[in-house]
């Protein structure tokens, strides 16, 4: 007999292989064997699995990533955009100091320098502007009836920009 004819027998059923199950051997089989059909239902379940932590793990790490920005965004500090910039390079470089810096940032109130310098500013061009001596409001319809090209000109008037 050649080793493809008794391939054929055993495929058959016919040589040697019985009908009957030993008697210690289980009558059910575990869950994470393969079934005859070749069905492998702990696979399924584990790519399952595996698909939706890998989907979880990402949604955490984009969550603590923005939350520097979240913070300040939160809170209407002035450095806002400085903390979303650092987000995004430490995004792309994977240095993880920028992040650090952002979360700093995003903590500490800074104090508003603008709006004091601002107040100093236009203070100081009014009395630049002031001639001794002279009434505090001059008439502007005044000057512009003389038709003169030496009248003088109105005050620069009050630029606040509060950006």
């Amino acid at each position: 007999m050649s080793i493809r004819g008794r391939g054929d027998l055993i495929a058959a059923g016919r040589l040697g292989l019985s009908e009957q199950m030993h008697p210690l051997a289980p009558h059910h089989l575990p869950f994470f064997i393969p079934g005859a059909d070749g069905s492998d239902t702990l696979m399924v379940v584990m790519g399952i699995f595996l698909v939706a932590t890998v989907l979880w793990v990402g949604t955490l790490y984009w969550k603590l990533h923005s939350l520097p920005e979240r913070m300040a965004h939160k809170s209407q500090k002035l450095q806002f955009e400085i903390v979303a910039v650092l987000g995004l390079i430490s995004l792309f470089t994977h240095m993880h100091i920028f992040w650090i810096a952002g979360l700093l940032l995003a903590l500490i109130d800074l104090p508003d320098f603008g709006t004091p310098i601002r107040s100093i500013a236009g203070s100081v061009e009014r009395i630049a502007d002031a001639t001794p001596g002279a009434p505090a409001a001059e008439p502007e319809a005044e000057s512009v009836a003389d038709g003169s090209p030496h009248a003088p000109m109105p005050a620069k008037q009050e630029v606040h920009n509060h950006a």
